[in-house]
Parts: structure tokens; sequence; C-alpha cells
């Protein structure tokens, strides 16, 4: 497989060893997600102190109201994410 096609296998599998944990292994539950992005995020999460920023991205991440984190959610923040670090280094690679 590309690059591309192992990261995106890459990212449905952290996906599913996450959600698989507990109940339902296409939703995340809160602690679910919480332990995903601080075990596979942690130089991103290391700046997240309290929790009510955490349960704030967790209900902005929860589009549907169901109080769990779908795979199409989870890709929304993984795009985000991208996004932003993408920016982040096109301004900085000058430097």
């Amino acid at each position: 497989m590309s690059d591309l096609e192992n990261s995106l296998a890459t990212i449905i599998e952290v996906f599913h060893k996450y959600s698989e944990k507990e109940g339902d292994k296409h939703k995340l539950k809160k602690s679910e997600l919480k332990e995903l992005l601080t075990s596979e995020l942690p130089t991103l999460t290391e700046h997240v102190r309290d929790q009510a920023t955490m349960d704030s991205l967790f209900e902005s991440l929860d589009t549907d109201g169901d109080s769990e984190c779908d795979f199409q959610e989870f890709m929304t923040f993984v795009t985000m994410v991208t996004i932003c670090c993408h920016e982040f280094f096109e301004h900085h690679e000058d430097e």
C-alpha cells in the first residue's frame, strides 16, 4: 500500500483500538475518546489541563447529540487537527 493508504488504515485501526474497549465498537464513549487523545496525540493534549476543555471538545465532536463519537465525527476532528497542523507548519517553515 502507499503511504497515504497506510495512513488511512492506521487511523481506522486506532479508532477501533479504543472504540472496542467498551460497548459499541463503532462509537467512542467520552472515556475512550479521552484515552485515545491522550495516548495517540500526547503532544497536542499535553496543553489541555482541565476537564472542562475536554468536555467542550467532546461536545463539539458529538454533532448528533448521542453522547458518543462515531467514526464520522472522529474523522471531522482528525481533519480539523490536520488542517491546523498544516497551516502551522506552512507559516513556520520560513523561520
